[in-house]
């Protein structure tokens, strides 16, 4: 890695993780607008490979006909990775609470640690996995805040009420969606290092747009008849997360361990509350506060010198 590349890593993630963190707003309104989290999701993926078709075509024509067989069957298959990251993690949200689904989809770095030594030999130090540990925590707690009152003492729902009924199956939706999302970022890892950034986003992001609007249409929902103003948050939210946040994470992979980029996600629920507090005027409570503290020590712990140089 040059010196260059370096010094540029940090602000980019910092940037992908700010650019991330609007999703949920920009969401919140697409919802609030009347569009279905399908919808939402299928249009996202479309718009983000609509506008980025013309400069890979005509700047990249040759590399994408140079794309081995295998190369091809692998971006098919990170592309429906995450696909079925957005479908499940955003379909969970209908049978279960938004604190469960986050404790539980905040687990993909978790698998990312585990998977990466035997898939893509990379070995996980002990300073990163403590960093992991601590961000996962922090995700932890800003997950189980909203489902914790306090009332002359912290209440919070018993494991029992979490793990049953329809909350057991949006619960397994949202862990489907950690286990996709890994998919998505091994893969990633395994493609970048041979393929330049545009060619990949652009097969990924196309094969997630076709998955995501077959399960939009057959689940029933279209994309069609919605204000104007709905389809230009989904254009924001296409343009800046999807684009330029989780681009900057694909471009991240060529440099970083997968399981450090995956690490560096679970700093957008930190980034979300903060815009929340000032787009939305959410306060964000003592807890998210805390789980903040937990998962940007985490970060900085993984991301440290001394991991790099043990």
């Amino acid at each position: 890695m040059n010196p260059r590349t370096r010094f540029l890593l940090p602000l980019a993630i910092a940037a992908a993780i700010l650019a991330v963190s609007t999703a949920s707003i920009f969401i919140r309104f697409a919802q609030m607008d009347g569009a279905p989290s399908l919808v939402i999701a299928a249009l996202r993926l479309t718009f983000a490979s609509v506008l980025i078709a013309p400069i890979t075509l005509s700047r990249h024509p040759g590399e994408l006909k140079r794309l081995t067989r295998t190369e091809m069957l692998l971006a098919v298959f990170s592309g429906f990775f995450l696909a079925v990251h957005f479908a499940t993690w955003i379909s969970s949200l209908e049978f279960t609470s938004v604190a469960s689904s986050v404790v539980f989809v905040s687990t993909g770095p978790l698998w990312v640690a585990l998977l990466s030594p035997m898939l893509l030999r990379e070995h996980i130090t002990r300073t990163a996995l403590i960093g992991l540990a601590l961000a996962l925590v922090g995700g932890a707690i800003i997950g189980l805040s909203d489902a914790c009152v306090w009332d002359g003492g912290l209440a919070c729902p018993a494991l029992g009420d979490i793990l049953q009924g329809q909350a057991m199956w949006g619960n397994f939706l949202a862990l489907a969606g950690a286990w996709a999302v890994t998919g998505y970022l091994i893969i990633g890892r395994k493609l970048r290092a041979g393929m330049p950034l545009l060619p990949y986003i652009f097969l990924v992001y196309g094969i997630a747009a076709v998955v995501l609007m077959i399960i939009m249409f057959a689940s029933g929902s279209s994309p069609l008849g919605f204000a104007p103003q709905t389809y230009g948050w989904i254009f924001l939210l296409a343009a800046i997360p999807q684009l330029i946040g989780h681009s900057t994470y694909n471009w991240a992979l060529k440099y970083l361990p997968a399981a450090l980029v995956a690490v560096t996600t679970l700093g957008e629920p930190v980034g979300s509350a903060v815009l929340a507090f000032f787009i939305l005027g959410e306060t964000p409570s003592p807890a998210t506060i805390a789980g903040g503290v937990f998962i940007l020590a985490g970060i900085i712990l993984a991301s440290s010198r001394k991991q790099k140089s043990e």
